[in-house]
């Protein structure tokens, strides 16, 4: 046998999958299980996570055989049957299958002319069709009114060409499992910022893109004294006006608390961090904002179910630090061969990314992980756990990248990179992401992300038209062990995300069992700042506030997050939106 395991098999391994909720399979088989032509499903979860094990295992027949993973293919299929590790949504549908565009998340640039601009169009078309997301800066077209000598006419500025893209992100369906998604980005000193900013107060505007404001630190140090700060064409780099920062600032917190939208991304952050300086500068990420990539660059990334690594001893529950590391090891791994494996939409995307060769490796379930080892979301024994957690795991990530990078050389990009001054060869650009995890938590059966949970009782609107129920199984285990009546229950569960005014529950409980809606905004910030620390990218996290929050807690959760050194921050205000992905019952945002 292959050292790699029986790859041309299509029978799984005789090994026990790790149960599915009821919500995970339905997850996929309406998104992942491959089907016939007619739609009929064609495909098993053992067979589907075989699919994609065999298929990624391949990859290591590029590289001498002493280099390569004994059983790889078997390895990689544990991992995923177990529910330990799964890799982003592409990864899930395409591998092994004919269109096999395994990355989720990519920028294209858009430059100031017609050509580019259409250009980018017809590319953002072709990767959303292959079941990626693109994310875009709209910084670099002239504003509205601006000249356009070519037609001695005037410019329309970048918010009519946004329209474009969002239109043609309607008519294309990813891979025939998901509609697109796109970030659009607008420096803070462009002269349409106010438009920008003000865009999606109109609930049928740009209804395919997040909106991020570009922060700079000039506009944060204009802002601190209270000052008025440049406005810059750029179409010929000179100032085109000036406008007041604390009036700006204003205009965006009111923009943020009443839609949750737009957010806001800070570019000197994000370029301090930018391994390959040399290469250009980092003006746009993916659609949820954790990654920020170059012009044309793809990022494949995966995540860690850590509540999937608790470890009980005589007296209390830890993590089991060495059972994680290697899940480490093997995810890097597999993220670096998925990079071989996959086949790009476009040569200048396959030219980008293989000479960064960036991967997001990033966890989910860390809620559900407080929750086993007793420990309350909101409190500092949380922050201190995920600085630890996050610490280990990028630290044994960039250990399992410089063993790859001796083994199958480092990114070519690596000769004039952060990383050579450094003295840190590694295989990859970057290693380390946190992505919020949307549908694969769902078949982990885990919580999001970074996220605390929504409620004990959440509806999830999943999909097209599709929504999900979940109580969380921990809540309900630990109420019976108490003999109280779940039942009885469930209204008030479905009435509020919060459990902390139903008396009836235990107080233990429900210091446990906290939710979104119970963490003040700073510790939110404080969270998202703690696991950006260990974090090659960024962080995808949302502040989640109740609809009683106020626009001063936005405007605070702004700039903490930039003091605390964030590069970007996402708040959502229940009940701004008509339509929101969870609530506490289908009837009602909440």
């Amino acid at each position: 046998m292959s050292p790699l395991g029986p790859l041309r098999s299509s029978a799984p391994p005789a090994l026990p999958l790790a149960p599915l909720s009821p919500q995970a399979r339905v997850v996929l088989r309406r998104r992942y299980l491959a089907k016939s032509p007619r739609g009929l499903v064609t495909e098993t979860a053992p067979q589907l996570f075989w699919r994609i094990a065999s298929d990624i295992a391949l990859a290591e027949r590029r590289y001498p055989r002493p280099t390569r993973l004994p059983l790889a293919a078997r390895r990689f299929y544990e991992s995923m049957a177990r529910l330990e590790f799964l890799p982003n949504s592409p990864t899930l549908m395409n591998a092994g299958r004919p269109l096999q565009q395994l990355a989720a998340c990519f920028v294209l640039p858009v430059e100031d002319s017609l050509s580019s601009i259409l250009d980018a169009v017809k590319q953002q078309a072709l990767i959303h069709q292959s079941g990626g997301g693109t994310g875009f800066s709209f910084s670099r077209l002239r504003p509205k009114n601006d000249l356009v000598a070519s037609t001695s006419g005037v410019a329309s500025g970048p918010i009519s060409f946004m329209r474009i893209f969002n239109l043609t992100t309607d008519v294309i369906k990813q891979g025939g499992a998901r509609r697109g998604a796109n970030m659009g980005i607008l420096r803070v000193d462009h002269p349409d910022i106010l438009d920008f900013i003000a865009l999606k107060q109109d609930p049928t505007e740009m209804t395919n893109f997040n909106l991020s404001v570009g922060i700079t630190a000039d506009f944060m140090r204009a802002l601190e004294r209270r000052r008025r700060y440049d406005l810059v064409n750029p179409r010929t780099g000179k100032p085109a006006g000036r406008l007041s920062a604390p009036l700006v600032f204003d205009r965006l917190v009111d923009a943020a608390w009443t839609t949750g939208e737009p957010g806001v991304i800070f570019l000197d952050a994000i370029q301090a961090a930018n391994p390959t300086p040399a290469l250009g500068e980092i003006e746009a990420t993916n659609p949820c904002g954790e990654q920020p990539l170059l012009p044309y660059e793809s990022c494949t990334l995966g995540s860690i179910d850590v509540a999937k690594f608790v470890l009980p001893t005589r007296t209390q529950r830890t993590i089991d630090y060495q059972r994680l590391a290697a899940t480490v090891e093997l995810a890097v791994r597999f993220l670096d061969n998925v990079i071989d494996r996959n086949r790009y939409p476009l040569p200048q995307i396959e030219t980008a990314t293989l000479r960064t060769r960036k991967i997001g490796l990033g966890i989910m379930g860390f809620a559900d992980l407080l929750i086993n080892l007793g420990i309350p979301y909101d409190s500092d024994a949380a922050i201190e756990t995920a600085t630890a957690l996050m610490e280990f795991l990028q630290a044994r990530a960039h250990d399992a990248s410089r063993r790859l990078g001796a083994q199958r050389g480092l990114f070519p990009a690596y000769r004039g990179s952060r990383l050579r001054q450094q003295h840190d060869p590694r295989r990859n650009a970057t290693v380390t992401t946190i992505a919020p995890t949307g549908t694969i938590s769902i078949l982990a059966g885990c919580s999001p992300g970074i996220e605390p949970l929504y409620g004990v009782h959440v509806v999830r609107r999943a999909m097209e038209g599709l929504q999900l129920t979940m109580l969380h199984p921990a809540f309900a285990r630990l109420i019976r062990q108490r003999g109280l009546d779940l039942d009885r229950l469930r209204s008030d569960l479905a009435a509020t995300p919060s459990i902390q005014q139903l008396t009836r529950i235990p107080a233990d409980i429900r210091r446990l069992f906290v939710t979104a809606h119970d963490v003040s905004p700073a510790h939110h910030v404080r969270m998202q700042a703690a696991f950006q620390r260990y974090s090659d990218s960024g962080v995808s996290k949302t502040i989640n506030l109740p609809s009683s929050a106020t626009k001063a807690d936005v405007a605070d959760a702004f700039l903490l997050a930039y003091r605390l050194g964030c590069k970007g921050l996402t708040v959502f205000r229940t009940g701004s939106r008509e339509h929101q992905v969870l609530s506490c019952s289908p009837s009602q945002p909440c």
